[in-house]
């Protein structure tokens, strides 16, 4: 019972000694860096900011993204509750060092602009901005009615006629006819609204045998059966031509403070800004590269692909 007890309790300890490091290190960390304000709408992330990390001599670096989410991975594992030096740096914050434990939190900086002038209006003359509405386009497929095309045929048949062949009245008795059309709209058209009809004859003992007339398109068919003497078919259809274009949009953004922010469609292209300056209307082309002559601008692309626009004010700017 003695060596039974012992070699329990030892691998009891052999198997605490393998299992709790992997339970409890950490690998990364994450986090946000964002303007410090009291105004949580006016909380904005900061985009570009360097992240350190140190744990004893292991250092570990990252950036934020547009976001300001930032991702710390470490180059091994370390443990849980290990003292942890943070310091966060961007050229227009001040920089932030904060010391902490090592766990699976989220971790937050808030940063104070290293001038006060990028939170204000500033001391010279204010631009006042109004009726803010962002324009973008959108590619649009425009369907335009061209005219309308019309096709007639005939099947002819003899009526009570006994059937030899393989084209027979349902009941096998009498001789039918098959006829048939086939139509083409032409390049970059298609047909819409196609329908078939009988217009002289024996029109009761007549039915349509095959459609594919119906559901329209650059060529659409059509198969008859006669079932008495010789009938006429009249087919028609609209034609009508679809072009790709470019539809001019307008959305209006939201101000918080110095801040504005709006959002286009994933197919949104083209942004641009227009506003009312000292009383004349201007617009604004955003362009690639967000560039304002007014405001500090960046893109983040959401999970579902829209594009989130931020933008800040310069000094010597005000939102009206």
């Amino acid at each position: 019972m003695i060596w039974t007890l012992g070699g329990t309790t030892a691998g009891i300890i052999a198997a605490a000694i393998v299992i709790v490091p992997r339970i409890g290190t950490v690998k990364f960390i994450t986090g946000a860096v964002l303007i410090a304000d009291r105004d949580a709408r006016k909380q904005l992330p900061i985009p570009s900011a360097k992240i350190c990390g140190e744990v004893g001599d292991r250092i570990a670096c990252t950036s934020s993204d547009a976001t300001g989410f930032f991702r710390l991975t470490w180059p091994e594992r370390l443990w849980w509750g290990q003292a942890v030096r943070l310091t966060f740096k961007h050229a227009s914050y001040q920089p932030q060092t904060v010391t902490a434990t090592l766990t699976h939190q989220i971790y937050l900086a808030h940063l104070v602009p290293a001038r006060a002038s990028e939170t204000s209006e500033g001391d010279g003359p204010i631009i006042n901005l109004a009726n803010l509405r962002v324009r973008y386009s959108v590619k649009s497929t425009n369907t335009v009615e061209v005219g309308s095309s019309v096709k007639t045929f005939e099947v002819f048949n003899t009526a009570n006629a006994p059937c030899s062949g393989k084209v027979c009245s349902p009941d096998g008795r009498f001789a039918a006819m098959l006829g048939s059309f086939e139509m083409d709209a032409g390049p970059g058209q298609e047909f819409q609204n196609a329908r078939i009809s009988c217009l002289a004859g024996p029109c009761p003992f007549t039915r349509v045998e095959k459609d594919e007339f119906s559901r329209g398109g650059r060529m659409i068919s059509g198969r008859v059966r006669v079932l008495a003497d010789t009938a006429t078919f009249l087919v028609e259809a609209d034609v009508v031509r679809t072009a790709l274009s470019d539809v001019v949009r307008q959305s209006y953004p939201s101000t918080f403070g110095r801040s504005m922010t709006f959002t286009l469609p994933p197919s949104g292209q083209g942004p641009s800004i227009q506003a009312d300056v000292d009383g004349g209307t201007i617009v604004f082309p955003l362009g690639p590269a967000m560039i304002l002559s007014w405001a500090t601008c960046n893109l983040q692309i959401t999970a579902n692909q829209s594009k989130l626009y931020r933008c800040v004010l310069k000094p010597g700017y005000r939102f009206h």
